[in-house]
């Protein structure tokens, strides 16, 4: 007899090397019923199963609020409720939020900040290889992605480091209610969060409406779509969600391209002797060390899916870092190759809510690269004792990460 499938996102030693059981999943127990949770909840481990759930936002819904560990909907100190963010949404409504932000969120305002994306992470990998022994999280992974989501929303330079702790809260607690890990405490400090950020953009965002600027907090404030305007709240959800979705994800993003090049001292070399796979090299990291690495569902109606019958209401978390090393789609799953092929991977998730910011954070991850690349003839991972975990179970990453540079 087998031994148990002992799978349990929020222990630490799993989330360090989940790998053989997402391939186990995958092999024997496609889907996988939790026991002993707040609510029924299933996980998914093979690609194509999360892709089609992904893609099906009418079976599969991305709002949770129907659902008993969900903030209540009660009014904060600011008067009022905050909405749900068009993460939460679906459908029309979400159709809605997402065409006011793609007006907002153009081509033209990313594009025009890479020069001097390119600029702050030189600045940044001089800084850290002249100091030849740094945490490479505070010396680069963190401060380039969060100017540059700052830059983009129109946040002044010396509010940058609240912006960063704002969004280091946030998600916190992303992830974690699903497992019983949400204390009345923890979302107490939650809404107090939502009503600090209330009082700081309402301002910022009145502000813009009389004086516009070229940032992305203007076209929110300017932005229609069918006659549709955003309230501030709307407004706020939709800051708080560019927020983590510009910082964090891609924070982990690089620190975890940084991590597997240390562990793969040949594809270093390869990548170095040939700078033509950098774009190829940050899709592998995409695949192979997925920064988000589920993603959740809840069934508006009973479903059966290999056998196990899902019931309304009842929750579904799609493995994405499983997915993106299914045998199946992916030849040698297991194996890091910078030089791969560009792959059909869902790190950015797929369908309906696929990541408005992907191509930003692609970029931004590349500039890092690069400039790592130029800035240092040798990088190395300082000690081997396990590095300090994200606080979500939802990110695989790491929030320090020391490092000895040669410089140049």
């Amino acid at each position: 007899m087998s031994e148990p499938f002992a799978f349990h996102p929020m222990d630490p030693a799993m989330r360090r090397n989940p790998w053989p059981l997402y391939a186990r999943g995958r092999r024997e127990l496609p889907v996988f019923a939790h026991e002993g949770l707040p609510i029924p909840i299933y996980s998914v481990f093979r690609y194509v199963d999360v892709q089609a759930i992904l893609k099906d936002d009418v079976t599969w819904s991305n709002d949770f609020t129907p659902l008993p560990f969900v903030v209540p909907e009660e009014t904060d100190e600011g008067g009022s409720v905050t909405p749900p963010s068009m993460l939460g949404l679906d459908g029309d409504e979400h159709a809605r939020l997402r065409g006011l932000v793609n007006k907002a969120f153009t081509p033209r305002i990313v594009s025009r900040l890479e020069p001097g994306m390119r600029e702050i992470a030189a600045r940044l990998v001089a800084d850290a290889a002249a100091a030849r022994e740094v945490d490479l999280v505070q010396a680069l992974t963190y401060p380039l992605p969060v100017t540059v989501i700052a830059e983009i929303i129109g946040v002044p330079a010396q509010d940058r480091a609240r912006f960063k702790a704002w969004s280091d809260q946030a998600v916190s607690l992303l992830g974690a209610g699903f497992f019983g890990g949400v204390d009345p405490e923890r979302l107490r400090r939650q809404r107090a969060l939502l009503v600090e950020m209330r009082g700081y953009f309402v301002p910022l965002a009145e502000e813009r409406a009389r004086e516009p600027r070229e940032d992305l907090l203007t076209g929110l404030v300017q932005a229609e779509h069918e006659g549709s305007r955003l309230s501030h709240d709307e407004m706020l959800s939709m800051l708080v969600l560019l927020l983590v979705a510009g910082n964090e994800t891609t924070t982990t993003l690089i620190g975890n391209t940084v991590l597997e090049l240390c562990r793969h001292p040949d594809q270093l070399a390869r990548l170095r002797a040939d700078r033509s796979l950098v774009g190829t090299a940050i899709e592998e990291v995409l695949r192979f060390s997925s920064p988000v690495q589920f993603d959740p569902r809840r069934a508006t109606r009973e479903v059966e899916l290999h056998g196990q019958r899902i019931r309304e209401n009842e929750v579904v978390l799609c493995w994405l870092g499983s997915a993106n090393r299914d045998e199946s789609v992916f030849e040698r799953a297991d194996e890091f190759d910078v030089g791969r092929e560009r792959t059909a991977h869902l790190a950015f998730g797929f369908g309906p809510h696929y990541c408005l910011g992907a191509n930003l954070a692609r970029l931004e991850a590349i500039v890092a690269l690069e400039a790592l690349l130029d800035g240092t003839r040798h990088f190395e991972r300082k000690g081997e004792e396990p590095l300090p975990l994200h606080a979500s179970p939802v990110f695989n990453g790491v929030t320090s990460l020391p490092m000895r540079l040669e410089p140049v």
